[in-house]
């Protein structure tokens, strides 16, 4: 179990791919971790979200508006998933302000000691704080390239690019390659 003691939060929203989802509630899990599905609740005690493939159920308790810094930071990994999870999380009430997703993905690229993980169509929860990724080496869903262009970044044809605290990955069905190298790089910050 290399990752006993280790806290990873998972951004979670509907339209979500379960392939992905069920896969990191596992394997994380499997390695000792904490696992944390974390979502927007709206003043709602739990929110149950549908998948993509199948509209499989998955109930969330927890709310990143919840986490102030200091909770933040007991936390060893944030991940976006792939999917339109990124795309629902990303809206606001108020344009002028950050959606609270991005302020809360804004907050964790200020904790050096958080790992980030985006996936896939993750990169969109970015498009609004292009700054996160200005001039770093990522990769996002091939539908992407341009978007990650327009943000600044350096796209980089491989399945899975780390850049320091930062690794991306291509798509939803490299999530277990995705996987991987986050266990390998969180076993190996002890």
């Amino acid at each position: 179990m290399q990752l006993q003691g280790k806290k990873i939060g998972i951004l979670m929203e509907g339209d979500f791919y379960e392939p992905e989802i069920f896969y990191y509630e596992r394997r994380f899990k499997e390695e000792g971790a904490e696992v944390h599905f974390l979502t927007r609740l709206w003043g709602q005690p739990s929110l149950t979200f549908l998948g993509h493939e199948y509209r499989a159920p998955f109930e969330v308790h927890e709310s990143f508006e919840d986490i102030d810094d200091a909770e933040l930071k007991t936390y060893d990994a944030i991940i976006v998933p792939s999917g339109m999870v990124s795309d629902r999380l990303r809206w606001t009430e108020d344009l002028s302000k950050l959606p609270p997703a991005t302020a809360f993905l804004k907050r964790a690229f200020a904790e050096p000691g958080v790992l980030k993980g985006i996936i896939c169509h993750g990169m969109w929860l970015v498009a609004p704080a292009p700054e996160l990724v200005k001039g770093r080496p990522v990769v996002a869903h091939n539908n992407l390239h341009g978007d990650v262009i327009n943000m600044g970044a350096i796209f980089t044809d491989k399945d899975v690019v780390v850049d320091g605290d930062l690794v991306t990955a291509r798509s939803g069905g490299h999530c277990h390659l995705f996987a991987h190298k986050i266990v390998e790089l969180l076993a190996a910050a002890d």
